[in-house]
Parts: C-alpha cells; sequence; structure tokens
C-alpha cells in the first residue's frame, strides 16, 4: 500500500514540475511568425545640392528587422542598415538604381529598386581674378575645377585650374603668368565646371599695345588723376592723312589741372619690350597754342627687369609740332639703357604739358603701338 502511495505522489510532482515550466499562453509553436512579413517597405533620398554627389539613403518599412542597401555604383559594397538608421554614398553624376532588401522577423527578405539620378547644378557666382602678368584665378560656389583658354592659340586646348573646395565655394589655384606674343585683343575664357555635365563660362576682351578705341565693347579704361579728363571712342576730329579711322581718344587738361596730372591705364596684356622698344602715338592738336608742349608716355608698373621707377626711369617726352593734322610722336625707349630687352610693364601713364596748370587743352589720341 506505501509503495502505491509513492508512485502517486511521484506522478503528482512531475505533473506539478511540467506545469511549472510553461508559462501561460506560450507554446513551443512558432508557425505564427511565418505570417510577420515586413511591408509598405519605401526609402528616402537625401540628395546634396553642393556638388559633392553625396546622398543619404534612408530605408523604410513596417516589421522590419534589418535592411541591406546595395548602392548601384561600381564595386561599392552594401551597407548593412538598421530600422531607423541611414547610409551615405558619393555618387559621381548620373542615374543609378539601388536596391534594398528588407529583412522580417522571421528571416524573409523582400527585395525592391529604385532609380536614382544625381544631376550637379551649374557654379554660381563665378568671379575671375586676372594678376598684372596674366595670372588667373577664379572663384565659384560648386566649382569642382576650372578651365581656363587664353584665346591666342587656334584649337587651344584649355588649361585645367584646379580647385580648392570649402563650404561650397571654390577657389582656383592662381596659374602661372601667360605672356601673349602680340597686344591682342583676346579673349580669354574661364569655365567653372561643375563635376558633371553643367558648367558656367566668363569671357574677357583683353587688350595690350596697340590701342586703337575701335571697339565699343572693349574696356580701354582711362583712368585720370589731377582734374584730368579722358574719352574713349569719341569721334575722329579730322579723319584725313595718317588717321582715317573713325573713333579716338580724347584728353583734356581742365583749367587750373595740377602740372602733375594725367591717365593711367592698366593693360590687361603687358608692355612686352621683346616685342618692340618705340612707342609710337597719332596725335591730333586742334589748337596752334599747344605746339611745342609736350606729351609724356610713362610706363610703370615693371614685371620683369629694371624700370619705370621713381626717379623718373621709364618716362620719355616728345614735343607736339603741328595743328590742324594728325601726326606720329615716337617715345624711344632704346635710349633708357636702364631698361633691359626682356622688361614688361603692367600700365601706361599719359602727361601732357607737365611744365604749367591746365589752361583747358584739348589733343586726341590714337593708335598707340609698341615697334621696333
Amino acid at each position: 500500500m506505501k509503495k502505491i502511495k509513492l508512485i502517486l505522489s511521484f506522478t503528482f510532482l512531475l505533473a506539478i514540475a511540467y506545469s511549472c515550466s510553461t508559462p501561460d499562453g506560450i507554446d513551443k509553436d512558432l508557425s505564427s511568425l511565418d505570417s510577420a512579413a515586413s511591408a509598405n517597405n519605401s526609402k528616402i533620398f537625401d540628395i546634396s545640392t553642393d556638388n559633392s554627389g553625396l546622398v543619404k539613403i534612408t530605408p523604410k518599412g513596417d516589421g522590419v528587422s534589418a535592411f541591406t542597401v546595395s548602392y548601384g555604383h561600381g564595386s561599392s559594397a552594401p551597407a548593412n542598415v538598421a530600422p531607423g538608421s541611414s547610409t551615405s554614398h558619393v555618387y559621381p553624376e548620373g542615374s543609378y538604381t539601388v536596391t534594398i532588401v528588407s529583412y522580417d522577423l522571421a528571416g524573409h527578405s523582400t527585395s525592391a529598386t529604385y532609380p536614382l539620378v544625381v544631376t550637379y547644378r551649374a557654379p554660381e557666382n563665378l568671379i575671375v581674378n586676372i594678376g598684372s602678368d596674366m595670372t588667373v584665378s577664379a572663384t565659384a560656389l560648386y566649382a569642382k575645377s576650372f578651365l581656363v583658354y587664353y584665346g591666342d592659340v587656334a584649337n587651344e586646348v584649355g588649361t585645367p585650374m584646379s580647385a580648392s573646395v570649402a563650404n561650397a565655394l571654390a577657389t582656383g589655384v592662381q596659374l602661372p603668368n601667360h605672356i601673349y606674343a602680340a597686344g591682342g585683343p583676346y579673349t580669354l575664357t574661364v569655365i567653372a565646371l561643375s563635376g558633371g555635365v553643367a558648367k558656367t563660362t566668363y569671357t574677357k576682351t583683353l587688350f595690350g599695345f596697340p590701342l586703337t578705341f575701335e571697339s565699343t565693347t572693349m574696356d580701354y579704361f582711362f583712368g585720370t588723376f589731377g582734374n584730368v579728363n579722358f574719352t574713349n571712342n569719341v569721334a575722329n576730329p579730322s579723319a584725313t592723312g595718317l588717321n582715317t579711322s573713325a573713333t579716338v581718344g580724347k584728353y583734356e587738361k581742365t583749367v587750373g589741372a595740377a602740372t602733375w596730372s594725367g591717365t593711367y591705364s592698366p593693360l590687361n596684356i603687358p608692355i612686352n619690350f621683346a616685342q618692340g622698344r618705340k612707342v609710337k602715338v597719332l596725335v591730333y592738336n586742334p589748337n596752334p597754342a599747344n605746339i611745342g608742349k609736350m606729351l609724356n608716355v610713362e610706363l610703370e608698373s615693371a614685371i620683369s627687369g629694371t624700370g619705370a621707377t621713381a626717379n623718373g626711369v621709364g618716362v620719355l617726352k616728345t614735343a607736339i609740332t603741328t595743328s590742324g593734322a594728325w601726326e606720329e610722336l615716337v617715345f624711344d625707349f632704346n635710349t633708357i639703357s636702364a631698361i633691359p630687352s626682356t622688361a614688361r610693364f603692367g600700365q601706361l601713364v599719359l602727361r601732357f604739358n607737365d611744365a604749367a596748370a591746365g589752361t583747358g587743352e584739348i589733343i586726341y589720341l590714337d593708335n598707340i603701338r609698341l615697334t621696333n
């Protein structure tokens, strides 16, 4: 009888132990997980606008335990992304197919593809800086690099100019000086490249000698000092004899203008003594009272060699000899031995009758050139 009681007691304890090992409402049936599929899968593409090509990819979906993102660009390895997280990739401009695989809690996968188009914006606020000896640099928003065309060679291949980029502002590294074989005019072209198809172009007409005052688009720029007036592109007062051109430059030394008054013109293309050492100027004097008065040609902003210093080196004077007709004045810089044959000058200065204050004198100038 005791044995029967012991067997019954042992059986009862086993039943209690088994009931305690499996909590209420939980069993070993995991088949319900097979129906826990992800849904509403999508993505967010956050494409940068600074031409960096950076794209932030954020996978989206309900019931997702993990994502795998394939960028669709070259051999880049896929990225594993947790729900709520993102991954980033740098793309060249172009069209791509991004593949996102979503994994649900049961380990099932769902794959979807999404088109991605990366377009670079055209560079903005392109500013070109030209140094006194044709050294070129540039700045532009959203530029990756630059191409420079000097305009003096047929079928010219652009000179690359790299850019340093900070806060979307690209600054071109200054190129070495470019020496033109003649005084132009030439068209300088600088192209800011986005890194894609879009680009922005800057052009400027460059000039040196000869100065003819015929172009209405060329920036001859004769600045003045000491109360002198200078006007570009005025009608030729006497289109006969040595000068039948339509337009010329007008120099006016106003009443009371200082003895040291004059004009200055920074030249895009420097005066290069390798191309000649004589400056010739056509002058028209409408007033006989001006005969004998001196016109100064002064060369400043020396770039190569010595010359154009404060002690007067680089200054020549020649007297006007006639009235009512065009004449040619010659300024022979061979007479100044201190200026070497390799000298280049970035600025032309003209002064008239520096022996006295102005009395309202007017003369006309044209075809300022450099010869041998």
